[in-house]
């Protein structure tokens, strides 16, 4: 049992992280999307932010270099990501299942870097982890281990009410849905019991981590717990692989599709781009447009849809 949990947790951290990275590099390799033209961007200057203008109020905009605030985007992407502010602010219904959810996620990662931390501490500052510090590390990430938990758990419980009987959730809930929750559930439960069930001779978090990472195998993982560190794993290897990697997939969405206010300029990137986009060959189902893949984008964008795509 034991080597089993070593094998899995460290393959499926290193599938998540792989998997991560890939999943990254495809959609920063994707076409320059439609941009949204919705203003203010946040990274904007501040004093154009507040009245919602932009730099292209000015009529020489393009001989001047553009602004960027990273203190703006980040007022914008802190309360975003932590607390879901768009979700509070458009669906608070959703947001009260929702949040609990994200939020115990995020302390259970939180909880993971604390541990891994003090099991470092415990390596190369023994003396430390032995007085105040090392029980002050104790107490925080075991008591941001069982709120995340708790509220992870709960929050996956009530989204997972909610696919089951809200009727206007019916037509966008497919089964995945349904099957990636209760698999938060299960882990997540089987993560929080054998925590809270075993014995007072069971090996610490500490220990548990320290042991995966060098392959000890005197260490004696409870089944439960043990369970619960396998199906925690496999979940982690398969998030990437899923539409649950929208935390990737939420960078893009702002930063090159809400946020890209690059100027179009001859000679530049942009334009480089755009040119070869053009020479695509597109298919799509809509026979008005004709993008039959034996034309090219420049064709279809210059032909008429109300005539097939042809001029």
């Amino acid at each position: 049992m034991t080597a089993i949990v070593y094998i899995v947790v460290l393959g499926g951290a290193l599938v998540f992280i792989l998997g991560s990275i890939a999943r990254a590099v495809r959609y920063a390799r994707q076409p320059i999307h439609l941009r949204w033209e919705l203003y203010p961007v946040p990274h904007e200057d501040p004093g154009r932010v507040r009245h919602g203008g932009s730099r292209y109020e000015e009529g020489d905009w393009w001989a001047k270099p553009g602004e960027f605030h990273l203190l703006g985007e980040l007022r914008f992407m802190v309360p975003e990501m932590l607390f879901l502010k768009g979700l509070w602010e458009f669906n608070r219904p959703l947001w009260y299942r929702s949040f609990p959810f994200h939020f115990g996620l995020y302390l259970l990662v939180g909880t993971l870097g604390l541990v891994v931390l003090a099991a470092l501490l415990d390596v190369w500052a023994p003396t430390l982890m032995g007085g105040t510090l090392g029980l002050g590390l104790h107490w925080l990430y075991t008591g941001t281990g069982l709120v995340g938990a708790i509220l992870a758990f709960t929050g996956a419980g009530l989204l997972l009410q909610r696919r089951l009987t809200a009727e206007d959730l019916k037509p966008y809930t497919a089964p995945a849905d349904i099957f990636n929750l209760c698999w938060f559930l299960v882990a997540i439960g089987c993560l929080l019991a054998g925590h809270l069930l075993k014995g007072p001779d069971a090996p610490g978090t500490v220990t548990i981590l320290r042991a995966v990472l060098s392959g000890d195998p005197t260490v004696r993982i409870p089944g439960l717990l043990g369970v619960g560190l396998i199906l925690s794993a496999l979940l982690t290897a398969y998030i990437p692989f899923t539409h649950m990697s929208h935390f990737i997939a939420k960078y893009f969405t702002y930063h090159a599709i809400r946020w890209d206010d690059r100027p179009y300029r001859p000679g530049s990137r942009i334009e480089k781009k755009l040119a070869e986009y053009l020479t695509y060959r597109p298919t799509w189902s809509a026979r008005h447009v004709g993008a039959d893949g034996a034309r090219t984008w420049a064709e279809v964008a210059t032909g008429s849809p109300a005539e097939g795509g042809k001029r």
